[in-house]
């Protein structure tokens, strides 16, 4: 059962009580993350998550992972493009503890220079690990060339330069700033009483005050651009994408489906064609990443070199003709798509700690709880000439300004920049 509260500072407590479990799933959510930085404090957001586990003004490090131990459960936080998540799974029995402990973590953590020190140098080679794997490397260039001078574009950890010169003062400040009432959800799932939940809520936040202001972000601009880097590895390794809906647009379903007929499985059109007939590639699938403000489909692989060229000519193709239509959808491709759409959604619901995240998401996006059978409803709703009607109006035209990253070994030998901008041109 759903119900919402909220606080006289602005919090939002939201509970989904499901008895037959005997476990919680409690997250924090607070709307802020790479979107509330300056470039020049890149990465403030994603080390002030690190820090709030590194000790508060009556607990230290070591104190909050034993009670979290001690509790029976696993804890953690990550930061998003949209909102920074801290969460934790325990026996419902130790409920007050966990919410207690997050309070405590973001009214009196003290940031101490050790632990900065210590944190810093930790996001630093997770920094430099992500160089290590070309797949992230090229999706990270991706980023930064499709949302250039935009939020969305910068790394999450941040740049080295910016991550060393972050100082104590400036993660105090980001905190102050942005970890306000009226930007935070509290949510739990599983074995819990809303208004006991409420009333821990409060105990443990009530001293947080403030208000920050809604922000407009306006979508960045984009044009068709294809970028080129030299890595010394054996693959080639791609990154295709799209313009596509923002995370709360209406259309959203549309492009779930879309997805999954292109790359969103072993009998989509990239796999079957690319990878099971013609054997080019190993890796190759699609994605649909939402944001507040914007959103991409993306198509993502890794080749041999030699094969490089006629893979993305295949690609391309292939996203010509799915979004022109000339390769038409038809009924049970649909209904396959539609039908691991609602699937995936059902068994995922069967964990704890899916059903809180979705709690908080779309309390963060919508403003409002959306059941499954809303859900399940709205993906069978779509028809196949709806379908094709968005695709014609809104995908194909996205062509024209695509954006193409490829990182690999020799790639003047393999591939040509003035062929690939020509095949993306919408009237070829």
């Amino acid at each position: 059962m759903y119900k919402k509260t909220i606080l006289e500072n602005g919090i939002r407590v939201i509970t989904e009580q499901i008895d037959i479990f005997n476990s919680v799933s409690i997250c924090v959510l607070i709307e802020t993350g790479p979107r509330d930085e300056t470039i020049e404090k890149c990465g403030a957001a994603h080390l002030s998550e690190h820090l709030m586990f590194q000790g508060t003004s009556s607990r230290n490090a070591l104190q909050i992972a034993q009670l979290m131990d001690g509790a029976g459960g696993y804890m953690g936080g990550f930061t998003n493009r949209d909102y920074t998540c801290y969460s934790a799974t325990v026996l419902s029995d130790y409920t007050t503890y966990v919410v207690d402990l997050f309070g405590d973590m973001l009214l009196n953590s003290i940031f101490s220079k050790d632990s900065l020190a210590k944190e810093k140098e930790s996001v630093l080679c997770e920094i430099e690990a992500a160089q290590d794997q070309p797949d992230v490397r090229t999706a990270n260039l991706f980023r930064a060339t499709r949302w250039p001078n935009h939020s969305l574009g910068y790394p999450i950890a941040g740049y080295n330069h910016t991550v060393s010169n972050l100082t104590r003062d400036d993660i105090i400040y980001f905190v102050h700033q942005n970890y306000l009432p009226n930007k935070i959800i509290v949510a739990a799932s599983g074995n819990v009483v809303h208004q006991d939940f409420v009333t821990q809520v409060r105990d443990a936040f009530w001293r947080m005050i403030g208000e920050k202001s809604s922000i407009s972000y306006s979508s960045p601009n984009t044009e068709l651009k294809i970028v080129t880097e030299s890595l010394p590895v054996s693959q080639t390794y791609f990154s295709l994408g799209v313009r596509a809906c923002c995370y709360a647009d209406n259309n959203r379903y549309l492009v779930h489906v879309i997805n999954k007929i292109l790359g969103g499985g072993i009998s989509s059109r990239l796999f079957r064609k690319i990878r099971e007939e013609r054997g080019l590639v190993y890796n190759i699938g699609s994605e649909y990443l939402a944001y507040f403000e914007d959103g991409v489909l993306i198509v993502e692989g890794s080749t041999i070199p030699e094969y490089l060229q006629v893979v993305l000519e295949q690609i391309i193709l292939e996203l010509k003709n799915l979004f022109s239509c000339n390769e038409a959808i038809d009924d049970e491709e649909l209904l396959i798509a539609k039908r691991h759409l609602k699937g995936q959604h059902i068994i995922s619901g069967e964990n704890v700690d899916t059903r809180m995240s979705r709690l908080a998401t779309q309390e963060l996006y919508f403003h409002r709880y959306i059941d499954t059978n809303e859900i399940t409803a709205a993906i069978e709703n779509i028809e196949v000439e709806s379908l094709q009607n968005f695709l014609q109006t809104n995908f194909y035209p996205s062509l024209s300004t695509a954006t193409l990253v490829i990182m690999g070994p020799n790639l003047d030998k393999h591939i040509s920049i003035d062929k690939l901008t020509k095949l993306l041109e919408i009237n070829n």
